[in-house]
This record gives C-alpha cells, sequence and structure tokens, in this order.
C-alpha cells in the first residue's frame, strides 16, 4: 500500500488541477460508499431528531403505550451504538416503570441522566390534556442519545453510564412523587458513582443555564469552566438562581457528587406549549459539547 501512495503521488504531479479534482471526488464517493465512520464530534441537528421521534410517538407518561415505546426506541439506539444494555423495572402506585441504563468504557463509574417520561397533566391549562415534553424529557434523552454515538471511546478513562429515568415527571397528581425512577435507582445501586450529572430541559431557544443549588459545587463550577472555554458564557452563567428536587437529589442524598444541568426559567413548562419548536438544535450541541470535552478530555469528573 505504501508504494501505491507513492506512485500515485507522483502521477499527480503530472496530471491537470481538473483530473485531481475529479480523482478527489471519486475518493470521497468510495469513502462514503464502504461506509467511512461519522464524525466523533456531538451534533446539535442530530440531537434534535430524538426530540422530533420522541414527540411523533405522542404523549409519553410513565406506564403508557407511548412511553414504553420510548424505552424501546432508546435501548434500539444504544444497542445500534454498540452500548451494553439494561434495564430496570419497576411498579409504583400500580404503574409498570422501567429505567434504562447503557453502559461503554471501564474503570470509575460516571453516570449521566436524564427522564424520558412526560407530565400526564398540563398544570394551568385544561387538566385533562397531557404534556408534550419537547424540552421537558426528550431534550435532556437527545442529548444523551447523541453522546451515545459521538463519544470517543478510546477516550474515555471512565465507565460512563448513560442512565433513562422513568417515572420523574407526575409528581403531585394523584399523590404521586417526583423522580421515583432515579430513587428507585439511587436506593439500589451495587457500585457508587464519582459523579452523576443530569440533563433536564436543555433545549430552549432561548437557553439561559444558571447553577443550581442542590448541586455539588465543585462539580458545577468545573463544568461551567468548561462551558466558557468553548464560548457559552451567553449561556452557561456562572450565577445561583434555584434550587431543584432533581433526578440528581437521590444520589447527592447518597453522598454522590451530584449536577443538575437545567433552565428552569423555561416559559413553557408543564404547558401544552412544550413543543419541538420551542427547541434548539444549537442549544441541545452546547450542552452536549461540554459533557463531551468533560469525558473525553479531562479527568472526569
Amino acid at each position: 500500500m505504501a508504494n501505491e501512495l507513492h506512485n500515485t503521488q507522483h502521477t499527480i504531479r503530472g496530471w491537470h488541477a481538473g483530473q485531481v479534482g475529479v480523482m478527489l471526488a471519486s475518493l470521497v464517493a468510495l469513502l462514503v460508499a464502504c461506509g467511512a465512520p461519522e464524525p466523533l464530534v456531538f451534533d446539535g441537528e442530530a440531537a434534535y431528531t430524538h426530540v422530533t421521534a420522541q414527540c411523533d410517538l405522542g404523549y409519553r407518561p410513565t406506564g403508557s403505550e407511548a412511553g414504553w415505546a420510548t424505552g424501546e426506541y432508546i435501548i434500539s439506539h444504544l444497542e445500534k451504538q454498540g452500548w451494553t444494555v439494561e434495564t430496570q423495572e419497576f411498579t409504583y402506585r400500580d404503574t409498570r416503570g422501567r429505567n434504562i441504563v447503557g453502559r461503554t468504557g471501564e474503570g470509575p463509574v460516571v453516570v449521566l441522566g436524564a427522564h424520558y417520561d412526560t407530565r400526564r397533566a398540563a398544570d394551568v391549562e385544561d387538566p385533562t390534556v397531557p404534556v408534550m415534553g419537547a424540552n421537558d424529557g426528550a431534550s435532556g434523552v437527545a442529548v444523551l442519545l447523541e453522546l451515545a454515538r459521538a463519544l470517543d471511546r478510546d477516550k474515555l478513562r471512565h465507565q460512563v453510564w448513560l442512565t433513562f429515568f422513568d417515572a420523574e415527571d407526575n409528581g403531585q397528581l394523584d399523590g404521586w412523587e417526583w423522580c421515583v425512577g432515579s430513587k428507585y435507582m439511587a436506593a439500589r445501586l451495587e457500585v457508587t458513582p464519582t459523579a452523576v450529572v443530569v440533563v433536564d430541559m436543555v433545549g430552549d431557544a432561548d437557553q439561559q443555564l444558571y447553577l443550581e443549588r442542590y448541586s455539588d459545587p465543585t462539580l458545577q463550577k468545573h463544568l461551567w469552566e468548561i462551558a466558557a472555554t468553548l464560548g457559552y458564557t451567553d449561556t452557561f452563567i456562572p450565577q445561583y438562581r434555584h434550587a431543584i428536587y432533581d433526578d440528581h437529589v437521590p444520589f447527592a442524598q447518597r453522598g454522590i457528587v451530584a449536577v443538575d444541568i437545567i433552565d428552569f426559567d423555561y416559559p413553557y413548562w408543564h404547558t401544552t406549549q412544550d413543543t419541538p419548536d420551542k427547541v434548539s438544535a444549537e442549544s441541545l450541541e452546547r450542552v452536549g459539547r461540554v459533557l463531551e470535552v468533560w469525558l473525553e478530555r479531562e479527568n472526569a469528573p
């Protein structure tokens, strides 16, 4: 092969630029035809397709047919990308739920989490109408699913769990609690993760990611510093604004370093207006790139 390349280089010197261009175009076409691998860089547009795919399934509350189909969608994508998949089924108030975990890599465990269920009743509008959950649910899942494709696993220094929680979003409806799936998982951990990072409502086109008060301040500061190096200072804002009971809290209560990346100033939260047109591919990409850099280039956590 080395001699063939050497001879080709000498031949090219004798050709016109147009002939070289044709040759390069043919080479590109050949690589495509041979299934050249996709670039391992987080792609916001690719992540956005996961938002629309989830919403195309319909409303996805825990125990619903669409909710279960969403889980199957997640499992299928993880397996396609070569992740080892396990599920954790549970029953809560006679309703069947399922957490999903995709694993890759070796070493200490780092968990990235998002919930995939949606709220079955809008808070302010007609309570008989569910919430589509394009941002509150689908956006976090989309970031994790694109990371499943984009992460360069040769660069990982930890075992990474992409964790999808069920039964997060129906708190205060008919006596339901918040964060049922993450509580169930945290209580049954057989290994202790070195860090848990939850992404929730991260796709708002008007993205404002403030520091959250129940999150570990050291890891939180580090993630926001990575965002600053990527030029995201307008959206990753290093100021405290909210204290939110989210899927990171059950892990933090066990003494595990945990951080919530969330845009809680989202005006369509728990309304019927939480639809894909409110979600931005650029917003998804910013969050995904921060996590990608953290896992691939940093000694996480």
